[in-house]
């Protein structure tokens, strides 16, 4: 299953009737990793008067959890979580931190503020699908490896490594959905000729055009 995380976190800052709000982006695979992340945000930003935040953690049956730390119910918290269900991220913290100016916004405008907020700061930050495979190791003959590259391209399968003795040997990534599908292709296109190796099962993603491998 492919899983929609956040890479690298940043911060946006956003001005509502002379109110800071200051949003900023964590990836975290764990509450304790959530919560050590927002008491350094409370640290930093020490004299603010409200720390909003929301996260979602893990895959399947993800963990939510969203405090208002203050505001009027409803107005703060769930509408950051709700950027994040939007976006459909997992592993991701965003706190909004909130410099009162002065002037009351109401609930329809501190609902858009910490909603634009968490936006901004999402927008800044690298966000990347984690698709979950395997490593495979492919051995061909120098007849078929033609072929095997064709198909390869075809399917945008990522090469790893490229090793030429007097066999050539492929190492690459695949989604588990097209594992089957990639086996049988490279198969009947080299008679047979090439072998498959499972060496792992891994999860990667493309992030500035490398691969990343977890």
């Amino acid at each position: 299953m492919d899983f929609k995380t956040v890479y690298k976190g940043a911060a946006a800052e956003i001005i509502e009737k002379k109110s800071r709000f200051i949003g900023e982006v964590y990836p975290v695979s764990s509450e304790e990793e959530a919560m050590a992340a927002l008491e350094k945000v409370k640290k930093e930003y020490w004299d603010a008067r409200h720390h909003c935040w929301a996260y979602v953690i893990g895959e399947i049956q993800p963990l939510e959890r969203f405090s208002d730390d203050g505001e009027p119910s409803g107005t703060a918290g769930k509408p950051i979580l709700e950027v994040l269900r939007g976006q459909q991220l997992g592993n991701t913290l965003i706190v909004v931190t909130r410099y009162f100016g002065g002037t009351l916004l109401g609930t329809g405008g501190l609902v858009r503020a910490y909603t634009k907020a968490s936006q901004e700061a999402l927008k800044a930050s690298t966000i990347i699908t984690r698709i979950n495979g395997f490593k495979l190791k492919i051995t061909s003959d120098y007849t078929g490896i033609g072929k095997i590259q064709y198909i390869l391209g075809q399917r945008k399968i990522p090469i790893l490594e490229s090793i030429y003795t007097e066999r050539v040997e492929l190492l690459v990534l695949v989604s588990e959905a097209q594992e089957q599908t990639l086996l049988a292709e490279i198969i009947e296109g080299t008679n047979g000729q090439a072998t498959i190796e499972r060496e792992t099962a891994c999860s990667f993603a493309e992030v500035d055009g490398e691969y990343r491998v977890w």
